[in-house]
């Protein structure tokens, strides 16, 4: 199957932030609907849903748990996650009340399992400074079988800290999400759902070391392995 890759931008150059389907466009909580990282705190105010989630279905459908259904009032629930990986725990206060649908779908994601036993497949190091994550293939072309849309971009800026989604242009949302180990200048056109609460030093430790250049200069597969063996999520 022919894929497209996302994409992100830095300045002039264009870096690949991971893949997705050509079948339907595709970006990078256990309702269900089966079908063929200083933080800011969340507010409690429950949000209404979205005209934006819009959550559909989409190719790749790698290790397929099913498609949200929005649920505001468990969306307004403010949470942290947090990943353990091979170099340490990260973990990051959800945005919940800037960006519900992205956070209703990285906890749907998280609570059926599907992060665990993967790996973060690209760490760049030149340009933006991004770790990546979130796709069980490991080969930056994985995809939760469904797409929504963007939030959240209204001035979005890119400091050390972030989480945010990778894409493949506008709301093509899936499970690949990215880290941003050190201040990064991007367009405001992934949508930042966290802010690093913990393991900030394990980004900058993972960084340190380096990768392997596959993709080009200072964007390849991080030298120390990320594997993630499981992704826990905390209720306030």
């Amino acid at each position: 199957m022919k894929h497209r890759q996302w994409t992100l931008l830095a300045a002039a150059a264009t870096l690949v932030l991971g893949l997705a389907g050509a079948a339907q466009a595709q970006g990078v909580g256990p309702d269900t609907k089966p079908q063929a990282g200083a933080a800011h705190p969340a507010a409690a105010a429950t949000p209404s849903a979205p005209a934006g989630c819009g959550f559909v279905p989409a190719v790749p459908a790698d290790r397929f748990k099913g498609i949200p259904v929005f649920n505001a009032a468990k969306a307004a629930q403010p949470y942290s996650a947090g990943l353990r990986t091979s170099q340490g725990v990260i973990t990051f206060q959800a945005l919940t009340a800037q960006a519900p649908c992205t956070t209703f779908s990285f906890r749907f994601l998280a609570t059926h399992g599907y992060y665990d036993r993967t790996h973060c497949h690209r760490l760049t190091t030149r340009g933006i400074f991004v770790l990546q994550c979130g796709d069980p293939t490991g080969t930056g072309s994985g995809g939760p079988g469904y797409s929504f849309n963007d939030e959240n971009l209204t001035g979005a800026t890119y400091p050390a800290g972030t989480v945010a989604m990778a894409n493949a242009g506008p709301n093509t949302n899936g499970s690949q999400i990215f880290f941003v180990w050190k201040d990064t200048k991007l367009p405001p056109l992934y949508t930042p759902f966290g802010r690093v609460t913990g393991g900030l030093n394990v980004l900058q430790k993972i960084a340190a070391a380096g990768e392997d250049d596959q993709n080009g200069p200072g964007d390849g597969f991080p030298t120390l392995p990320v594997d993630i063996s499981r992704v826990t999520i905390s209720r306030h």
